[in-house]
This record gives C-alpha cells, sequence and structure tokens, in this order.
C-alpha cells in the first residue's frame, strides 16, 4: 500500500438528479427522482432532498411513489448525462494517464502517476482543485475522497458526501476503519453482511479481530482473504487506466408485454438504427450483431451474426437484426429487446451490404436511412412527451415536459439560466410544439472586446409576472440552491422504460409539492478524516 494519499475517488453528488435540478431551476431544492415512469420502471437517481423521504437508486418507482407523492419524477436524459461525464473524466485525464471510470459519475485517479501530487497537502489541493473545476465547466458538485488505496479513497468519498473533501492521512488506516460496518467494505452485501453478524461480527474492527483463519472458515477462502486484507486496511489494487470499449447496445423494457410480431420487427429495426447512430458517435464499426430478446416468462434469449468484416451501415445491422428476430419464437409476449454491436474495430469495409442483404440487395437499397432524431423522440406516428424532456414552442421558446396525459402535455418554460418559469399546458398534437435538445448547464461564453470570460446572453426562460412563482438566481448546483415554484400536477400516467435507455418511456407529471429545499453554500467542506 502506498505511504501517500495520493489515489484520488471522484464520486458526482445524485448526478442524474444533480442534472435535472441544475438545467431546472423550477426544481432547485425540490425531491428530485429519475428513473423508468412505468410499473416496472426503477429509480436511477435521486436527489438528496428525495432521499429524506427513504428513496434511494434501485428501488421499484411504485415505491417511491408511495414514499415520495410530491416529488418530480422524471424519465432519464441520458445523451446529456453523457456529455456532462465526458466533460468531467476530460478533467481528470489532465491530472494523470492513470483514470478509471467505474460509471458516468464515478472514477479513481492515480494522482502520483501524473505528477500531480506526492503527498498528503498536494493531493488535498489537486483535490480542491479538482471540485472547483468540475463546479466552474458543469455547475455541479462532486465529493473526493484521497487515500493511499481504492477501498480508501472510496470510502473516504462517501464520508465526503455531499459536496466535500476527505482525506485520509497515512497511519491513520486501521483506526478510521475499525468503527465502522462491516457493509463499508467492497463485496460486503446483505447475505454476507447477515452471515458475519450471526457470526457476531459487525464492525471492521471485529472482522479485524476474527483472524483470517476463521473468515476463511466463514466465507471461503477467496472471499475470506480478502475481506481480511481489506479490515487490516490492505488493498494493492493499481489504478488500471480506461479500457477500450467492448461492445456498443441499446435495449428498452415495455411496460406492456408485446405481442404482435410487426410491432416486434419495428422496435428492433428502431433499435438498430439506435445502435448504428451511438457506433457512428464513437467512430467505431463492428462484425458481429447481437439480438436480445427477453419474453413475457422472463426467459432471456441472445442471438447472433458475424459478418465477414466491420460495418456502420444501418441498413445492414437492420437486416442481420431482422434475421436474428427470425430465429426467436415471440408468440407468448415480449418484454425486452436490445440490438448490440460487438467485435469493434474503428474503420468499416465498404462491400458488406450485398453480404448482409443476402439475395434482397435491391429490397435494401430502396429503404431510406433513418431520420436522424433523439433518442427521447417518439416512434414514427406516435406523439409522446416524456416528463423532463426539452421542448420548444414558437412563441414561448425553451421549456421542458413536466407532465401529459388525456391528450395534453404541460410545459414549464425556463432555463437553467433563467428564474424558476410559467408552466402552459398544450395538445399533445400541437404543431408548435417540438422536441429540442438540452441547454448546457453553464452559460455560454462570450468571446470580443472588453467582455472575455463574461456568460453571454441568456434565453428568457418564459413569462414571469405577478402571480408567477418567484425567481432563483443563476445556479449550477445541483440541490444547493432554495426551490422556487410548484410544478403543476401532470396527467396520468402513460408509462416508462426500466431500461438502459429511456427512449419508450411515456411521460407522467413532475409532481412538486411543498418539499423543504436543502441549503448549502456554494462550496462544501474540506474535511480531514481522523483516527
Amino acid at each position: 500500500m502506498r505511504a501517500a494519499p495520493t489515489i484520488l475517488h471522484l464520486d458526482m453528488d445524485a448526478f442524474f438528479a444533480s442534472v435535472e435540478q441544475a438545467s431546472k431551476p423550477s426544481l432547485r431544492g425540490k425531491a428530485v427522482v429519475v428513473g423508468g415512469l412505468g410499473p416496472r420502471g426503477v429509480v436511477a437517481t435521486a436527489s438528496y432532498e428525495a432521499r429524506v423521504f427513504g428513496v434511494h437508486s434501485a428501488m421499484p418507482m411504485g415505491q417511491a411513489r408511495r414514499l415520495a407523492p410530491n416529488a418530480a419524477y422524471l424519465v432519464p436524459r441520458f445523451e446529456l448525462y453523457r456529455s456532462i461525464s465526458e466533460q468531467v473524466m476530460r478533467l481528470l485525464r489532465a491530472l494523470s494517464p492513470l483514470v478509471e471510470p467505474l460509471s458516468l459519475d464515478e472514477a479513481f485517479v492515480d494522482l502520483e502517476a501524473g505528477g500531480a501530487a506526492r503527498d498528503a497537502d498536494s493531493a488535498r489541493l489537486a483535490g480542491a482543485r479538482l471540485r472547483a473545476d468540475i463546479r466552474t465547466v458543469t455547475g455541479l458538485t462532486g465529493s473526493v475522497g484521497l487515500a493511499a488505496s481504492k477501498m480508501l479513497a472510496k470510502i473516504a468519498s462517501e464520508e465526503a458526501k455531499p459536496d466535500g473533501l476527505v482525506l485520509i492521512p497515512p497511519g491513520t488506516e486501521r483506526a478510521m476503519l475499525e468503527p465502522m460496518s462491516v457493509r463499508t467494505l467492497p463485496g460486503v452485501g446483505p447475505a454476507t453482511g447477515d452471515h458475519l453478524r450471526r457470526a457476531g461480527i459487525t464492525t471492521v474492527g471485529e472482522l479485524a479481530e476474527a483472524g483470517e483463519d476463521e473468515l476463511v472458515r466463514l466465507l471461503g477462502k477467496a472471499h475470506g482473504h480478502a475481506l481480511y486484507a481489506m479490515a487490516m486496511a490492505r488493498d494493492e489494487r493499481p489504478v488500471v487506466a480506461e479500457r477500450e470499449t467492448k461492445s456498443v447496445s441499446v435495449e428498452d423494457t415495455y411496460d406492456i408485454d408485446i405481442h404482435d410480431r410487426t410491432r416486434v420487427g419495428m422496435e428492433v429495426r428502431r433499435l438498430a438504427d439506435r445502435c448504428v447512430r451511438r457506433l457512428r458517435g464513437s467512430g467505431l464499426s463492428g462484425r458481429t450483431i447481437v439480438l436480445k430478446v427477453r419474453r413475457y416468462d422472463f426467459s432471456t434469449l441472445t442471438r447472433s451474426e458475424t459478418l465477414r468484416g466491420p460495418t456502420d451501415d444501418p441498413a445492414v445491422v437492420r437486416e442481420a437484426a431482422a434475421r436474428l428476430l427470425d430465429l426467436v419464437d415471440t408468440t407468448g409476449g415480449v418484454r425486452l429487446l436490445g440490438v448490440g454491436v460487438s467485435g469493434l474495430a474503428d474503420y468499416t469495409q465498404e462491400d458488406l451490404f450485398a453480404q448482409a442483404a443476402g439475395d434482397r440487395p435491391e429490397e435494401l437499397a430502396e429503404e431510406p436511412e433513418a431520420e436522424p432524431a433523439e433518442e427521447h423522440r417518439p416512434a414514427p406516428g406516435e406523439r409522446r412527451w416524456p416528463a423532463g424532456h426539452d421542448v420548444r414552442h414558437t412563441r414561448y421558446g425553451h421549456g421542458w415536459v413536466q407532465g401529459s396525459g388525456l391528450g395534453r402535455v404541460t410545459v414549464r418554460f425556463e432555463t437553467p439560466y433563467s428564474g424558476a418559469g410559467r408552466v402552459r399546458t398544450f395538445p399533445v398534437d400541437d404543431p408548435d410544439l417540438a422536441p429540442a435538445d438540452p441547454l448546457p448547464l453553464v452559460p455560454p461564453v462570450t468571446r470580443g472586446p472588453g467582455t472575455a470570460g463574461r456568460p453571454g446572453p441568456v434565453e428568457a426562460g418564459g413569462e414571469t409576472g405577478p402571480g408567477s412563482e418567484a425567481e432563483t438566481g443563476p445556479g449550477s448546483g445541483a440541490g444547493k440552491h432554495p426551490g422556487s415554484g410548484a410544478g403543476a400536477g401532470s396527467g396520468p400516467d402513460a408509462g416508462g422504460s426500466a431500461g438502459a435507455d429511456a427512449e419508450t418511456a411515456r411521460g407522467t407529471g413532475a409532481e412538486l409539492g411543498p418539499d423543504p429545499g436543502a441549503g448549502g453554500g456554494p462550496v462544501g467542506p474540506v474535511r480531514m478524516a481522523s483516527g
């Protein structure tokens, strides 16, 4: 284990919910829950205000609604989250070549490998600067843990939440760990924790006192040795730089099982187009097309086809996925579909069109290319308005969907840089209303004589006036600003997606009640963990 606390763990605070609060002034300080809104949906992230009511990630959405009925319930905007994650990861890579992302909002960094830190003081300074840079670039907050190992750095970042920094000084690791619950250690879940509790072991200190032999007897050789080493604050795992992408895939879970074979085929084609857009967006191509089907009885089937060379042609991927679908019996109903491409490369082979088309090259050649669309936009012939997604009205400008149902859609017109905006309701087929791209969370910077570094002009977020919601300042911290404005209730729930993408989610109301805001200043505490 390293003597200096130069392993940094960054964990963005309630990331998805924080992005939504930063982009929607009326939700700042409010309880916000992001996830699939249908009957099979689960919570992806809950804001700290929602966690007060017991809502947490991976909880069934129905249970979350019972615990926090007045929270705002929003469909995820994964493309926006990815773009902000890329900004954060660029800041981390500026510190060191050894960055190990764990998810969109979490990563380890070896500061020593990049020359960013060599001792406790320089590590603490690097961590503080990183947090300030993240706030400047994204408007969001992140918690930082610094220690001599990955395990301890992650524990430190948990202690730092929200919006703080904790450094574990060398020599204090054992004393800090001893009173902590065994569940604090990686790999100790509910089952292992219960097993240890029945053996009279509830804290890390008691785990260390039990001894290695006893832990091997209780948990088996591999798990016992590993847990004893962690209880003794030993963790030699290095920070591993980001690995190459192995595959690109998309999938959707449906609230009601799909029985119509034609509809299943249309969904597979749509997923294939989305997969290719993501593939091209990463500058990649692939040789192996994979179809995933989860049937009504929860059985999951996977079929694949390998081409002679890599492709990023949507017609090729669509046709291969259709052939794979022919191999699957879907008569009982389908609850999940997915299309993926693996065997990735950074080039394509132009003559694959005829290869994948088989005996039907002319038929495929006549098919139009799928119209580019954002992943959250509805399928042809439908107008769906997922709660929380961006829209633009020709008269009122930029806003977001607060809810939809009964042939109406409710929109709050505001931007990340405005105060809380006004709410208006339209028919779902209003020709003046259309989906829109998300706005940056931080105002653009104008450049020119006398304006360097100043925010550029921002668009008004709808009308405000007597009787409207009070304005909040242009803010960035998710959940760090007093909330203002109670949102109008929405129509009945129209379904949602519990999968990794939100395209199939059908919007429901972002209902806002009198939930207390979370206080806090713009800069979180910097704390030192002591023994």
